[in-house]
């Protein structure tokens, strides 16, 4: 007989919406400011408010499938019971590329950076270091890593606040002669701001990761509609003032690169604020590897509770700490990567895996409740079908946007999944009736 596994429902609405930012890392403004520069053409307030928009029919899709089903598996469950069970494995393993290559990236991102600021020390140290430390304090709870996401996440949100002021306080001196330029400019065809909209995008991955934790939430099925939305509507304003702030401020701006962000930042407070940037950027990729390896570790729990990994390892929790120890330490020996995995690599597989999941999490819901439940009034057409079908053909796009490496590696990974599922259910149908683990 199969015993039931539970988490401990601890969380907060509020403890849900850090540890979404953490894993979003409102800092990733910054570090992306160079790429998403230029691809905008400097048009950044207006690729933000365009991104902002794109995700917003995905974000109203994962909101609607945690009201339904308020269950650790995100994607995974959604696309399993909204769809179809061997849908939802696939989508699943497809996540997995996401949640998987975070906590890594995010580990490769810390020693290579604080390898940068300390060139004595190897960026394999640092790797390591940040592996143990984070491993330690998943284990410990997820509330101590609510606690610590909520303290960090805040330390970031502070120091946009700081640099907007500090914008502010060279407007109020200089004066404003168009403050609807940053939204209202033409000079920008609306294909290169739709395309740089589709890389902006990816700035606010994060909010769909809480759902893996909805079994640790309190009320989880109001709570976390409430949560995704805060999440989108926090990076949102975020985002998009700082953009408008520093487009007021420099308008004829011309920046690009890696250091563009150290570029900006000498520019608006010279080497002060520069050095604070450097400390809270360190703490900000502290954070996301946190909360990216709380996620991934729940939905590797939701897949070995339900058996489509081995339960024995992926359904197990700790007796006392009432955690995912073993997929806690597997991730963190899979993170060991970082040491000789290209950053750029892992960034695909967080983009395919991610985007999959994105686009099946809407049809998700035009399955389940304009098929399946028939909410097929004005009102529910429009948010049960006519929303969510936007999103997915949205998504479908920016799938297209990736290069063709992420598309074939993707595309390879879900093969061999589908591959380890079929041997799976072979080897469990052979075993006797009575003694195999039951399906969910």
């Amino acid at each position: 007989m199969k015993t039931e596994v539970k988490l401990n429902r601890t969380l907060t609405l509020w403890q849900v919406v850090f540890i979404g930012l953490a894993w979003m890392t409102p800092m990733i403004y910054f570090t992306t400011y160079g790429i998403a520069f230029e691809a905008s053409k400097g048009m950044l307030t207006q690729a933000y408010t365009l991104a902002f928009a794109v995700i917003f029919f995905t974000a109203f899709s994962y909101g609607a499938m945690s009201r339904r089903f308020p269950n650790s598996g995100s994607s995974y469950t959604y696309a399993g019971k909204g769809i179809h069970p061997k849908v939802g494995f696939l989508v699943g393993w497809s996540a997995l590329l996401d949640y998987l290559f975070s906590p890594l990236i995010a580990y490769l991102m810390f020693g290579i950076f604080m390898h940068a600021q300390f060139p004595n020390v190897p960026a394999y140290i640092w790797i390591l270091s940040i592996n143990i430390v984070l491993c330690v304090i998943c284990i410990l709870g997820v509330r101590f890593s609510a606690g610590l996401s909520t303290a960090f996440v805040l330390l970031q949100i502070c120091f946009i606040l700081f640099f907007c002021a500090i914008l502010v306080k060279h407007l109020t001196a200089g004066g404003v002669t168009d403050p609807l330029r940053p939204f209202l400019q033409t000079e920008v065809p609306l294909s290169v701001l739709l395309t740089a909209a589709s890389l902006i995008c990816f700035s606010f991955l994060g909010f769909d990761s809480v759902t893996t934790m909805a079994e640790e939430t309190v009320d989880a099925g109001r709570t976390m509609p409430r949560a995704i939305l805060a999440i989108i509507l926090i990076a949102s304003a975020l985002y998009i003032s700082t953009s408008y702030l520093t487009q007021l401020n420099f308008p004829n701006l011309s920046l690009a690169g890696d250091d563009a962000s150290f570029e900006l930042m000498r520019m608006v407070g010279g080497a002060g604020l520069s050095a604070l940037f450097v400390t809270v950027l360190v703490f900000a990729i502290f954070t996301q590897g946190l909360a990216s390896l709380t996620t991934v570790t729940r939905l590797l729990f939701a897949m070995g509770r339900d058996s489509v990994l081995p339960r024995n390892i992926f359904g197990y929790l700790h007796p006392k700490f009432k955690t995912p120890a073993l997929n806690i330490v597997l991730v963190n020996v899979f993170s060991l990567l970082a040491l000789a995995i290209p950053l750029d690599t892992a960034v695909k597989f967080v983009n395919f895996g991610a985007l999959t999941a994105f686009f099946f999490v809407n049809l998700s819901v035009v399955s389940q409740y304009y098929i399946k439940d028939r909410r097929r009034s004005f009102a529910q057409t429009v948010r049960y079908l006519v929303l969510p079908l936007i999103g997915a053909i949205i998504v479908g796009w920016m799938l297209t946007l990736l290069d063709v490496n992420a598309l074939v590696t993707g595309l390879a990974w879900i093969l061999f999944g589908a591959a380890y599922r079929a041997w799976s259910r072979k080897r469990q149908a052979e075993v006797p009736a009575g003694t195999a683990n039951a399906e969910s």
